[in-house]
């Protein structure tokens, strides 16, 4: 019989967690193990896909903030009556209020999942400071064990206070298959774009947020245009639209809108990522970024700025640079740039080997499942 196992994640947005649920469950439910998910806000797009693959999700409805104890004794109800054989909690308001509904519901046993390597009071909100500080008051008591997904989160985490004892990492893992290098991308996205077959692309994919820090891309695409003008530059993810008024000011400002092509919300993002030159990282804050691995999976070349994994993740494959650093980061790009074709092909498949070598999904699925197994039988 089949151990179930229910997740419980603070939303259901296309973001690293969210997704890197979803891939998880998408190869494990096969498996020794049952799943449901419980949403601590709404169902959103992730929520959708993972009930396409058969799973049941609920969505508590809770607004987002501090936990509301009305969501507690729902999601502890919940859990009493499913009675699964362990909680996986993803995120520090699920962590808490999963973990203290898990003892509520009969003391089943939760393992936390931690995504942050970042808790500058500048860039997360004051809710999030303060959760994450009571979860490490709470992790010697709640949580069997505590996953994160970075190495550089682990140590941040236990100079918290969190239970060094109780850690363990398991890094992202990524689709080889489905993100993989295609070059007849390279010239479908330029067709989309009205771009010449020959144009130099430089992109990244993030939501629009502080630790994405998109003024500092801009500023590097500003420091490079003085020696690589024709290059271009594209952009996607959640609010990177000509409607943002912010990121849109910065590249107006600098009169260089005819570089930049802002897309939204992309759900071809393997497409996107194939087509690129170079792809980039101009984060101030992150944990084990997903959006480098894809890159790199699609046999692509990545400049990253030296937060969180990414250094780890792009090894010798690619260039690491400074954070709130644009002139590093103009110059990196325009080391990669001064490669020929030829020469970035080989570098991006090189970068492709790494991922493949230690960070394919089906590998760090097993991870997860061995860990989830070694709890349920201990």
């Amino acid at each position: 019989m089949k151990k179930h196992i229910t997740h419980i994640i603070t939303g259901l947005s296309a973001d690293g967690a969210e997704m890197m649920l979803y891939k998880l469950l998408s190869v494990t439910y096969s498996g020794p193990f049952s799943f449901s998910v419980i949403s601590l806000t709404c169902m959103e797009p992730i929520g959708r896909k993972i009930q396409a693959l058969g799973i049941p999700v609920t969505a508590l409805g809770m607004c987002r903030g501090f936990p509301d104890p009305r969501a507690l004794v729902k999601l502890a109800t919940s859990l009493r009556r499913k009675q699964p054989q362990l909680v996986q909690t993803w995120m520090y308001h699920a962590d808490l209020i999963g973990g203290v509904a898990a003892r509520i519901a009969g003391a089943i046993p939760v393992v936390w999942n931690i995504r942050h390597s970042d808790l500058h009071k500048k860039r997360n909100k004051r809710s999030t400071i303060l959760i994450s500080s009571i979860c490490a008051k709470l992790s010697g008591r709640l949580p069997v064990r505590i996953i994160c997904c970075a190495e550089t989160s682990k140590k941040i985490h236990v100079r918290l206070g969190y239970d060094s004892g109780k850690i363990v990492v398991i890094p992202n893992g990524f689709e080889v298959e489905k993100f993989r290098p295609d070059l007849s991308l390279r010239y479908a996205i330029r067709q989309e774009l009205n771009l010449p077959p020959e144009t130099r692309l430089i992109g990244m994919i993030a939501r629009f947020h502080p630790q994405k820090d998109y003024r500092n891309f801009v500023n590097a695409a500003i420091a490079l245009r003085s020696y690589q003008p024709e290059v271009h530059y594209l952009l996607c993810g959640e609010k990177i639209k000509w409607e943002n008024s912010a990121l849109a000011h910065w590249i107006r400002e600098a009169d260089m809108q005819g570089s930049f092509h802002l897309l939204g919300q992309r759900v071809d993002i393997n497409r996107i990522m194939a087509s690129l030159d170079i792809a980039t990282l101009s984060s101030a804050g992150e944990g084990f970024p997903n959006v480098i691995g894809e890159a790199m999976a699609c046999g692509v070349p990545c400049v990253a700025t030296n937060v969180g994994d990414s250094a780890y993740i792009v090894g010798d494959t690619g260039i690491i640079v400074p954070p709130r650093d644009p002139h590093a980061l103009a110059q990196a790009w325009e080391k990669l740039l001064s490669l020929s074709l030829e020469e970035r092909i080989q570098l991006g498949n090189k970068a492709r080997k790494r991922i493949m070598d230690n960070f394919d999904l089906q590998s760090v699925a097993k991870k997860y499942e061995d860990l989830w197994m070694s709890v349920i039988r201990s």
